[in-house]
């Protein structure tokens, strides 16, 4: 895999000031909710890895307490051995999003590091994603999906 330089929107700080103070439960669905939108990368390239899903759908189960810390933060750590085994860049990011989302249930900054590699998934696919291929695209969709949790009306 060649590495290539991730150049993160501006709307990344603002993201990453509206949330710091939100309760953990919050964060990790949000989280889940950036890790998702980029899944369909990892899925393409790794049909039948269900490890990263899992991991979404173990940090939703724990924001709604019907799991424990510690289940959701083994679903994060297969995340990340499912991003070692992609072999691809697009698809290593979604799955490490997809992993961060699952830990911010262990320590809350993991929130900031899912909706960051969310937007590396973006920046590293030649597709579309959902609301845009681009960097910005998901970084400014990230930060609606903050303005409507504080239920906020977008600026």
């Amino acid at each position: 895999m060649n590495t290539i330089k991730f150049k993160d929107a501006k709307r990344g700080k603002d993201i990453i000031n509206a949330v710091k103070h939100w309760e953990q439960r919050t964060l990790v669905a949000w989280a889940a909710d950036c890790a998702e939108q980029v899944l369909p990368l990892f899925e393409q390239q790794v049909p039948g890895d269900d490890r990263p899903r899992r991991a979404i759908e173990a940090g939703r189960a724990w924001s709604r307490k019907e799991v424990s810390m510690s289940e959701a933060r083994k679903a994060a750590f297969a995340a990340h051995a499912a991003a070692r085994d992609a072999g691809n860049e697009a698809a290593t990011a979604a799955a490490r999003a997809a992993g961060h989302a699952a830990a911010t249930s262990h320590v809350t900054g993991h929130a900031i590091h899912a909706a960051t590699y969310a937007a590396k998934a973006a920046a590293y696919s030649s597709g579309a994603v959902g609301p845009g291929d681009t960097v910005e695209a998901i970084r400014e969709w990230q930060y609606q999906l903050v303005l409507e949790r504080e239920g906020k009306v977008s600026t």
